[in-house]
Order: C-alpha cells, then sequence, then structure tokens
C-alpha cells in the first residue's frame, strides 16, 4: 500500500556505497553515550583518504550531531561520502546524537570540535557560561508544524484554545508558544499534552493538534492507515500551522564552533575548511536526493528507504533556494528568534533567555570566507532554480 505525493520516485544507485562501523564510547562529563560512526566511502574515495592520513597530512576533526543517523545531516554524511573534507584535508567522524546528548554540552566539554543545534536551544546554554558561536546556519527555514485533522477545524494559532495540543518539550515547544501567545492564546487556555516521539497519541486522537517536524513525524502520518478508507492518509486529510507563515519561526540546524578556539588561526582556517566542505556536501544533497538517502540509509539509520528520501527531499526545502548563500546568518532572523526567546514565556513563565546573548554568539566571517571559496571553485550555493523532487511514501515509511 503505498500514498504517492505528486508523483513516483525510485531511489537510484548511490555513487559512493557506504559501510558503517558504529562503536560506542562514554561521555565523560555525564551527557550520555556517543556512538562515532567510521564512514568507509567508495573505493577510490577510501583509497584517497588512506593514503592522506599515512601521508599525516589529514587533521583529524568531531561533528557531534544533534540527533541519531537519519537524512536530517545528509549533508555531512555526503562531505565524508564523497571526499570533500579529505579535499580540504580534515578526516571528519560524525558522533550520533540521541536523547541524552547536549550537542552544545559536548562541544563547550571539548569533546568534539563542532556541534549541530538549534539555535534557541544554544541561546540558553550560552546565557549559562557555554563559550560556542554559530558559525553557519545551514537551515534558513523552520520545519516544525501543528498539525491537526480537518475535522477538528484547527487552521491557525487561534483556533488551538481548548484543544488538546502536543509539544514534546526539551527545547521544541518555543515556537508554538511564540504562535499561539501572538494570537492571544495563553497556555491556560489549552490541555498542554506532553507528546511522544512518535504520532501514536494523535492517531488515537487523544491529542487534537500535535508537534511535527515536515521531514519527519508529518512524513510517519502520511504512512499510516486511514481506518475509514483503508489507504494512507493524505495531505488533503490535514490541516497545518507552519509557524514560517505565522511569524514565530525560530532558527533550527546550525554549526556551532568554541568561540575561544576562534582566536587561533590554525582552528580559524579549520573553521572555514569544515564550513566550505559541509555546504558542498549539501549541495551535493541538493542535486542527488536519491544518492545522498542512500548514503544516510548506509550509515545505519534505522529509517525505512521512502521515509528517508522523504527526509532528504523535505531537508532541501528548508535549505534551498538560499537567499543570501548556504550557511549566512540572516540578521532579521536571528533577531526574531532572540526576541521570542527573550519574550515567550512557558508554563512556569520562564523564558529561554533573561538578556540578549552576547554578540559572539554569532559571525558570518567564517561562512562568507567558505561561500567565497566555493563560488571560485563554481560549486551554486544559492540554488535558484532548486525544485524538489516527487516522492512516494509506503506503509511504515519502507
Amino acid at each position: 500500500m503505498s500514498m504517492t505525493l505528486k508523483l513516483g520516485t525510485k531511489l537510484g544507485a548511490v555513487a559512493a556505497v557506504l559501510a558503517v562501523v558504529a562503536t560506542g564510547c562514554s561521555d565523560d562529563d555525564g551527557g550520555g553515550s556517543k556512538s562515532e560512526v567510521d564512514v568507509k566511502t567508495s573505493e577510490d574515495c577510501a583509497t584517497r583518504t588512506e593514503e592522506a592520513r599515512d601521508a599525516g597530512d589529514l587533521k583529524e576533526v568531531k561533528l557531534q550531531l544533534q540527533w541519531v543517523s537519519q537524512a536530517q545531516f545528509a549533508g555531512y554524511y555526503a562531505g565524508v561520502a564523497q571526499c570533500y573534507y579529505v579535499d580540504e584535508g580534515l578526516d571528519v567522524k560524525i558522533v550520533e546524537g540521541g536523547v541524552d546528548i547536549v550537542p552544545q554540552d559536548v562541544l563547550a566539554s571539548g569533546d568534539v570540535d563542532y556541534a549541530i543545534s538549534w539555535v534557541p536551544k544554544v541561546l540558553g546554554s550560552i546565557e549559562q557560561g557555554a563559550g560556542i558561536t554559530d558559525v553557519a546556519q545551514i537551515f534558513e527555514r523552520s520545519a516544525t508544524t501543528q498539525i491537526s485533522f480537518k475535522g477538528k477545524d484547527i487552521g491557525a494559532p487561534a483556533d488551538l484554545k481548548g484543544a488538546n495540543v502536543g509539544s514534546w518539550g526539551f527545547g521544541n515547544e518555543w515556537e508554538l508558544f511564540a504562535g499561539m501567545q501572538s494570537a492571544g492564546v495563553q497556555l491556560e487556555d489549552i490541555n498542554l499534552v506532553q507528546q511522544a516521539f512518535d504520532m501514536n497519541a494523535f492517531l488515537a486522537g487523544d491529542i487534537d493538534a500535535a508537534q511535527a517536524m515536515t521531514y519527519n513525524e508529518y512524513a510517519q502520518v502520511l504512512e499510516s492507515v486511514n481506518p475509514d478508507t483503508g489507504e494512507l492518509y493524505t495531505p488533503d486529510d490535514l490541516n497545518v500551522i507552519n509557524w514560517n507563515d505565522v511569524g514565530t519561526a525560530m532558527l533550527q540546524d546550525a554549526i556551532w564552533a568554541t568561540t575561544d578556539k576562534l582566536s587561533d588561526p590554525d582552528y580559524e582556517a579549520q573553521t572555514v575548511a569544515f564550513i566550505k566542505a559541509s555546504i558542498k556536501g549539501w549541495a551535493f544533497v541538493r542535486d542527488n536526493p536519491e544518492d545522498a538517502a542512500e548514503i544516510v540509509a548506509a550509515s545505519g539509520s534505522e529509517l525505512g528507504q521512502s521515509h528517508q528520501l522523504w527526509m532528504t527531499n523535505e531537508i532541501n526545502k528548508l535549505i534551498w533556494p538560499s537567499t543570501n548563500g548556504v550557511g549566512i546568518i540572516d540578521q532579521a532572523a536571528w533577531d526574531q528568534t532572540v526576541d521570542i526567546a527573550l519574550n515567550t514565556k512557558n508554563e512556569t513563565g520562564a523564558t529561554i533567555i533573561t538578556e540578549a546573548p552576547p554578540e559572539s554568539a554569532f559571525t558570518n566571517e567564517y561562512v562568507e570566507q567558505a561561500l567565497a571559496e566555493l563560488e571560485d571553485e563554481g560549486v551554486d550555493t544559492l540554488g535558484a532554480d532548486y525544485q524538489p523532487i516527487e516522492v512516494t511514501l509506503e506503509e511504515g515509511g519502507k
């Protein structure tokens, strides 16, 4: 059983086949266990990597993800698989995240060189003393939505009043709270439900409006059978509140670096090189979504093929087309995120931060250098002509 969005597409043969070995290692500062993914690429890239390692030409770099292996991070896996990092003199090790891992804490403790995390989550850590800097804002758009079945008549934030509203918490709730409060709906006006990281409560009717990332939970619903029809749910069955449209979107996946180390010329050069290769990886994902989905699937991701390709396609939409070049931190988007972090209250009356973040919280210095080098090499960093592909979701995402 399948549900086709637009037209069907099949996963293409991957250009670089990955073999992945994951080994667990403990986090000394209590952040939980981490899984380091050793990505072995195509024979040509593997040979080049080993030769460069033997010659001492590579600098080992660790990247901490904010979640487990999935296409949300496809650009970094592609950067390894296509030898883009090796081209820049880097031997990148990707470290998976998990429920008990806070990427910015792992970075601040010095266990890794760079980390991927959402801006609002890191702003709180910075206020508490974490010395880290957003050096490249990879996702230009937010993927967070609130979805409901059409029969609930919830088409806008104001309609959430009186509803059972799901939220994961853990710093994922702020766009929802800001959207509600901008519409005059306070937390006491809804029944806030602790939502699990699946859509079971929503599908069972226990949650009227559920949090859903466009690249994951939204697809989970469309991969489920509608008991009234015996077929998969379709977008026509759902209302979607998109925080980009409402005006309360906050910046999400960014590359974070250690602030103090940015005064070291070697770390500065390494940061430019890392950003450059990462953006090149994301350009590969844009131009080769089927191959990118296969690369991530081979990295040990447990997601099914159709779900992985859906995620790749939806992640591309968050990046492309890029207004100013991938990674540039837009001042207006940053200011909106900070404003929400300062002024939106949760159920305890607390805000993410109590004062404006320091100037060191972000910089475009290194991404601008990376983009200039990429443009000199003929890499398209804007993707002005980008068009998403057509994806068929299968039951269960298989």
